[in-house]
């Protein structure tokens, strides 16, 4: 409350004076004590009904376990947002190098436009996921053996289908009444009413291994006299070419873009249809304008976004200048809008820190921060330089002392180096390198504080969307382990029917 923040700073020289308030009011204002945020688990729920959710390819074969994480955990809600809207066509903006696009497109049968404006990304979404179907089919090849090792039992109606999934652990299948059935059942009960094949079935097909029944030529064996096995596997391989060719349209393509809140969307996608649009760690004003795409477009039903980059943000008052026609990537909403309201960079770039990671032990580079600190006051009093429009970038990990890595940032800035001596440069880390403490804790408070910031921003969309009149729901769902992916929350929202 007011009297508990009145008491965190001083009231005459507005220095920090408790830091055990200081962090408890910043956990209050947090997304997570907030209680602004829907649990995934009831955003699932809702969108599923009566369905059971299903689970299937394991991505750690292909990612890193951050973003094989992401990737898992995204895909089906996405999926499951997807099937409540009843729409086959996703467009993932700031698609990279495509994971979670082909995921979907392989995975969810689902026919994904992924769209980035570096076409060196596009080039490599491409031939990665050329690889990565090459990987598909040969782990679906490796169930080939199993099967047929199996075949006796088989014809004796033993094996479920669960078990004719491979033991790679590529796989599982949900547990449900369908999964229960041998795979002669399933076959008896397509005879019976094959017209009437349900979504179910088509999906524990499409979890078996690819070409897991041998078919027989008619010269091996009179058609009139086929066994009860030999039919069995002839109606399995025909369902399983059916499964096969209604998955041909669930296609992944990479397009090379670049795109901003007055993209027409069907200039980039040819046979733009109902569809929903996603964003994994969009950067910057790409999650705003994603966000301003999906109201602005009757095409698209539903989104789904997780921004990230806080720092790259756009924002109207933060110079003061007067472009009313401009888009801004903050803030959004009206409410924000009307009082002006401003974060600066130095807020925004705190947005983007990890205190979960830290809370387990993952500490802020401290050593580098430094570097980055001094160098920027060597740069002031010696250059006269204040603001630039070049980047240092990872310059510390490729440095071998300061003095290096002054002299190799000086050159990325095209600042000559020559006039300051290699004592000039220790004499500044002499100078402050008493100092690395303060800087720590003082970096240690933008930690506890980056919640609150990210929290302002998110909020700041949610309420965009809340604004509209085309939205029949929005909410903040936090998707991922906040440790394995510090940009956690996504803003999630539904069109209404009619629009």
């Amino acid at each position: 409350d007011d009297d508990m923040l009145s008491n965190v700073f001083c009231e005459n020289s507005e220095k920090l004076v408790n830091v055990h308030l200081f962090a408890l009011a910043a956990k209050y204002y947090s997304l997570s004590s907030l209680g602004v945020c829907t649990p995934l688990e009831d955003v699932l729920e809702a969108l599923r009904g009566d369905n059971q959710g299903t689970t299937g390819i394991k991505t750690d074969e292909f990612m890193n376990n951050k973003k094989s994480h992401e990737v898992q955990v995204m895909s089906e809600l996405v999926d499951n947002i997807a099937n409540y809207c009843g729409i086959k066509q996703v467009i993932d903006i700031g698609s990279g190098k495509g994971y979670l696009s082909s995921f979907l497109s392989m995975q969810y049968n689902l026919k994904v436009y992924g769209i980035d404006s570096s076409n060196t990304n596009t080039k490599g979404a491409h031939e990665r996921n050329r690889k990565l179907k090459k990987h598909w089919r040969a782990y679906q090849s490796r169930g080939t053996a199993n099967l047929k090792s199996q075949s006796s039992l088989q014809s004796q109606g033993l094996v479920t289908v669960q078990d004719l999934v491979p033991s790679c652990d590529f796989t599982e299948i949900a547990t449900s009444e369908t999964s229960k059935h041998s795979e002669v059942d399933l076959v008896a009960w397509t005879e019976s009413d094959e017209s009437k094949l349900s979504e179910e079935v088509f999906a524990i097909l499409n979890v078996l291994p690819g070409d897991a029944v041998e078919v027989f030529s008619s010269s091996q064996c009179n058609c009139g006299e086929l066994c009860e096995e030999e039919k069995a596997q002839r109606k399995m391989a025909s369902l399983q070419a059916k499964a096969s060719k209604s998955s041909e349209s669930n296609l992944y393509f990479p397009l090379t873009s670049c795109i901003t809140a007055e993209t027409e969307l069907s200039d980039i996608v040819t046979d733009l249809e109902d569809c929903m649009m996603v964003g994994l760690h969009t950067c910057g004003d790409l999650a705003a304008n994603t966000l301003r795409i999906f109201t602005a477009k009757p095409e698209i039903k539903a989104v789904c976004s997780v921004g990230c980059c806080y720092h790259l943000l756009s924002e109207q008052f933060e110079n003061e200048e007067e472009c009313p026609e401009e888009v801004w990537g903050f803030p959004m909403c009206q409410y924000l809008k009307d009082k002006g309201w401003c974060c600066g960079r130095n807020a925004r770039m705190s947005a983007c820190l990890a205190l979960e990671r830290v809370a387990v032990g993952q500490m802020l580079p401290t050593e580098s921060l430094f570097y980055r600190a001094v160098l920027q006051v060597i740069i002031e009093e010696i250059y006269g330089v204040t603001k630039s429009d070049r980047h240092v970038g990872k310059t510390f990990s490729k440095s071998s002392s300061f003095i290096g890595y002054v002299r190799k940032s000086l050159k990325k800035l095209e600042l000559d180096d020559s006039k300051l001596p290699d004592s000039c440069i220790m004499d500044y880390y002499e100078k402050y390198k008493h100092r690395m403490n303060e800087l720590e804790a003082f970096n240690m408070l933008k930690v506890v504080l980056a919640p609150c910031i990210e929290a302002l921003i998110l909020l700041d969309r949610l309420c965009y969307l809340k604004e509209q009149d085309n939205i029949a729901w929005s909410g903040l769902v936090k998707l991922f382990d906040p440790v394995k992916s510090p940009r956690c929350y996504a803003v999630i929202a539904l069109k209404k029917q009619s629009c």
